[in-house]
C-alpha cells in the first residue's frame, strides 16, 4: 500500500505530478538500464567488438514490458544492486547465447549513473515547461500592472509606494536567471558514464574510448572527459539548482500568503467552490497552493543538502554515499515538480484586488509618503532638517489620528517652503514610484 506523500493515492498529485512520478518509477529506471544495454550493443557491433547477430538479439529484448519486476525485486534484495538482476534476465531472453555479449566491458555503476542522467534529462524537460510557464505568467502580471501603485513593505511595515508590476518583475528577473542556469548546467549534467570497474575501461583495451564515444552518440549524451564514479559535483549541482528554483517558488508563496491576509486582501489564489474552506469557520478562504509550496520547497532544500553530503565518496567506487542519491534525487525532482506546478497555477490565476491596493496606501493617513515629503523639502531646507521636522510632525499626527497632509499644512515651519498644493503633489503615490516602470520594461525586454 502507498505509504508516503509522494505515492499516496490521496496526496500524490498535490505534492508532485503524474508525469514526474512516471520518470522516477521502477519501470522507467529499468527501461533506462535497458536503453543503455541496447545502445552499448549497437555501439560495440558498429566497432566490431561484439558480433552483429548478438547485437540484433540483444536489441530485440530491451523492452521493460518483457521483464519480471517481482523477480527483479527478489534478486536485487539478494545481490544488493539492481543492475545484475536486469542483465541476468536479458541474457536469458536472448537465444543461442547471444546474450552473453550484453553488458560487455560495463559495470553496474555505469548503467546506474547513466540511467539517472537519462532520468534527469527527462525531468529537466518537464520542469523547463513549468519554469517557462511561470515566467510567462509573471511577465503578463508585470506588464498588466506596470503602473498600479501599491504599498512596498520593509520588515513587514509599509515603506514607500511601488507598483504591483514592479513586484512581479523582481520575481520574473529571478526566473529568467533560472532559465539561464538550466541552459548552462545541461551540458555539464547530461553526460553519461562508461568506465568499467575502476573507470579506466581496461576491459576494452584500446577500444575503450572509441566505444564510449559511440555509446554516448546512441544515447544523445555528452561524453565524459574522464570517469566520474565518485566525483558527484554535477549531480549535486542539479539539486542545488532545484533548491534555487523552488526557493523562488517559496518567495512567491510567502508573499501571496501575506497579501491574502484579511487585513491586507490585495491578492488571492485562484478560487473554485470549496477551495480553502475551513471545517468550522464559514468565512475562511485559506491559502492552499502556497501552503503546499512552502512545504515542498523546505524539503527540496534539505534533500539538496543530502546530495552535497553524497559528494564525499571514497576512492574510485564508494561505500554508501552513492546510495544517498538513490533516495534523495527522485524526491527532489518530484517535490520540485509539485512546487513549480502549484506556483504556475497560482500565478496564472492570481486574483488582484486593485481597489484594496489603493486603499491600503491610505491606511497610515499619508505616513507612507513621509520619505517623499522629506526628499522634496530636503532640497530647500536641508535633508537632515527635513527628516527631523517631517518625522516629528508625522508622529504627532499619528497620535492624534490626523492626516499627514493636514498636519504638514498646519506647520509654520513647513509653510516657509511649501504650500498645500505642493504638499499634495509630494504626497501622491503615483508621483513617487521612481523608475519602477522603466525597471519593469527592462526585465520584460531581457526575456528570451
Amino acid at each position: 500500500m502507498p505509504s508516503t506523500i509522494l505515492d499516496s493515492a490521496v496526496f500524490r498529485d498535490i505534492f508532485t505530478t503524474p508525469a514526474m512520478r512516471a520518470v522516477w518509477s521502477d519501470e522507467n529506471r529499468v527501461q533506462k538500464y535497458l536503453d543503455f544495454e541496447k545502445a552499448l550493443a549497437v555501439a560495440q557491433a558498429r566497432l566490431k567488438i561484439i558480433p552483429q547477430q548478438a547485437c540484433d538479439e540483444i536489441v530485440q529484448h530491451c523492452d521493460v514490458k518483457d521483464y519480471d519486476m517481482a523477480k527483479l525485486k527478489t534478486e536485487t534484495e539478494r545481490i544488493g544492486y539492481p543492475v545484475l538482476p536486469v542483465v541476468n534476465q536479458l541474457v536469458k531472453l536472448c537465444k543461442d547465447k547471444h546474450g552473453e555479449w550484453a553488458h560487455w566491458g560495463a559495470t553496474t555503476q555505469d548503467l546506474t549513473d547513466t540511467a539517472a542522467v537519462l532520468q534527469i534529462r527527462e525531468s529537466l524537460d518537464l520542469l523547463e515547461k513549468d519554469i517557462n510557464g511561470i515566467s510567462d505568467a509573471l511577465a503578463a502580471l508585470a506588464r498588466k500592472y506596470r503602473d498600479l501603485p501599491m504599498a512596498g513593505r520593509s520588515n513587514l511595515q509599509q515603506a514607500v509606494p511601488i507598483t504591483f508590476g514592479y513586484k512581479m518583475a523582481t520575481v520574473l528577473a529571478g526566473f529568467e536567471r533560472h532559465k539561464e542556469r538550466l541552459a548552462q548546467l545541461r551540458s555539464r549534467v547530461e553526460v553519461g558514464e562508461f568506465g568499467g570497474a575502476a573507470g579506466t575501461l581496461s576491459s576494452l583495451g584500446r577500444d575503450g574510448l572509441k566505444c564510449q564515444v559511440e555509446l554516448m552518440k546512441e544515447l544523445k549524451l555528452g561524453q565524459p572527459a574522464i570517469s566520474w564514479h565518485t566525483i558527484r559535483d554535477c549531480i549535486a549541482e542539479v539539486g542545488c539548482f532545484l533548491g534555487l528554483v523552488t526557493g523562488s517558488c517559496g518567495k512567491v508563496a510567502f508573499d501571496v500568503k501575506l497579501l491574502m491576509q484579511t487585513e491586507v486582501e490585495e491578492v488571492y489564489e485562484p478560487f473554485h467552490a470549496g477551495r480553502g474552506s475551513s471545517s468550522t469557520m464559514p468565512q475562511k478562504r485559506n491559502p492552499i497552493s502556497c501552503v503546499y509550496i512552502t512545504a515542498q520547497t523546505a524539503m527540496v532544500k534539505q534533500l539538496s543538502a543530502a546530495l552535497l553530503e553524497a559528494m564525499i565518496e571514497d576512492h574510485e567506487r564508494s561505500t554508501g554515499p552513492w546510495e544517498i542519491e538513490w533516495i534523495a534525487l527522485p524526491e527532489i525532482f518530484m517535490l520540485s515538480a509539485g512546487a513549480l506546478a502549484q506556483t504556475r497555477f497560482v500565478l496564472e490565476g492570481l486574483q488582484v484586488n486593485e481597489t484594496k491596493m489603493r486603499a491600503n496606501l491610505d491606511i497610515t493617513n499619508g505616513l507612507i509618503m513621509s520619505e517623499a515629503v522629506m526628499m522634496g523639502l530636503g532640497a530647500v531646507m536641508g535633508r537632515d532638517t527635513a527628516h527631523h521636522v517631517v518625522g516629528d510632525i508625522g508622529r504627532e499626527a499619528h497620535k492624534k489620528g490626523q492626516k499627514l497632509i493636514d498636519a504638514l499644512a498646519e506647520s509654520p515651519e513647513i509653510a516657509k517652503y511649501a504650500n498645500r498644493k505642493r504638499l499634495e503633489e509630494l504626497m501622491d503615490p503615483a508621483n513617487y514610484l521612481g523608475v519602477a516602470g522603466e525597471m519593469v520594461d527592462r526585465v520584460l525586454g531581457m526575456r528570451k
